[in-house]
């Protein structure tokens, strides 16, 4: 692990989440819950991902994007024995949630905006499996991705919010002012803590580095995207882009040597011409430098290849996870 920069003013819970485990709230997401016999024939006629297969304790991530293969939103999708639970980004909430809605003709579905009467808690870092068993908890964490096990009225989901070890606890509202004093033993760490951590791993988040302007190729997220299923909304454009490997540009991790934080949408250049954008950058303490996430040119993609901010050296580390 790198050395924390001397001199720079740490974050206590920026370092307990890269090196331990931290609890983060994430009850500001929105969480929407789809009941009826159809629910699982709709959401994947709607999203890019199987859902149709997925049974009681498992999941998957999914891109939900409009006619023209653009991205309206992405959300963790938990399969329940009556009912499907997406958790969203606060911003596409409103946004899922119509654009469900306005699908709903003669289908058995429906879709309860269950936010505000549900809480999201999660436990983050290297150490978060055994941080979270430390717990009482009587099962062993779940293991594959977006799985999920019953804990009391909490449910327990494999997914992370910044691309550490992770797990979000789901509750009841009024469960989470006890499931807070369960956590006390976990340090917490602050949002900005999180969004550090977040890009240091390359983990990107719709609303920032990814929206409706990306083809779902150009993010690199194809876990969200299973080519075999059958027809979904923006499948058209999905296979055309793969059959005719027809992206330009593809989200990256890049490094530049300063301490001095680029604004999004900051050009990156090699030699006189623009090689890539930054989608969002931060300061790292664990590095000494900047870290960000940039759209870089195809031809610029390559790990070790050498960009600029200015008179600032950059370099490209290499795909996102």
């Amino acid at each position: 692990m790198p050395e924390l920069s001397a001199g720079y003013p740490l974050s206590p819970g920026y370092n307990t989440l890269r090196q331990a485990a931290a609890w983060l709230d994430l009850s500001s997401r929105g969480r929407l819950r789809i009941g009826g016999e159809d629910r699982a024939r709709l959401l994947n006629a709607m999203t890019t991902n199987q859902v149709q297969t997925l049974r009681p304790g498992q999941g998957c991530y999914v891109f939900f994007l409009n006619a023209q293969g653009r991205i309206l939103g992405d959300a963790n999708l938990f399969c329940f024995e009556d009912h499907l639970l997406l958790d969203t980004e606060p911003e596409t909430r409103q946004k899922l949630f119509e654009h469900l809605d306005r699908y709903i003709i003669a289908d058995d579905v429906t879709v309860e905006d269950v936010t505000e009467t549900t809480a999201a808690l999660a436990v983050e870092g290297p150490q978060a499996r055994t941080a979270l068993s430390a717990l009482g908890l009587e099962l062993e964490p779940p293991t594959e991705p977006h799985s999920w096990i019953s804990w009391g009225a909490c449910t327990i989901a494999r997914v992370s919010s910044t691309g550490s070890e992770g797990f979000c606890i789901f509750s009841p509202v009024e469960e989470r002012a006890s499931l807070l004093a369960r956590l006390a033993a976990i340090a917490p760490a602050t949002g900005e803590d999180a969004r550090t951590v977040r890009i240091e791993h390359g983990r990107p988040r719709y609303g920032e580095e990814i929206t409706e302007r990306y083809l779902v190729q150009e993010t690199g997220q194809l876990q969200a995207v299973n080519f075999s299923k059958g027809c979904y909304l923006g499948q058209e454009i999905v296979e055309r882009v793969r059959s005719r490997a027809q992206i330009h540009r593809l989200l990256q991790r890049v490094e530049i040597d300063t301490a001095e934080v680029p604004a999004a949408g900051t050009k990156l250049t090699a030699g006189a011409a623009v090689a890539a954008e930054i989608a969002s950058a931060v300061y790292s303490p664990a590095l000494g430098k900047v870290v960000a996430m940039a759209y870089v040119r195809v031809p610029h993609t390559q790990p070790g290849a050498e960009l600029a901010w200015g008179g600032f050296p950059a370099v490209v580390v290499g795909r996102v996870p």
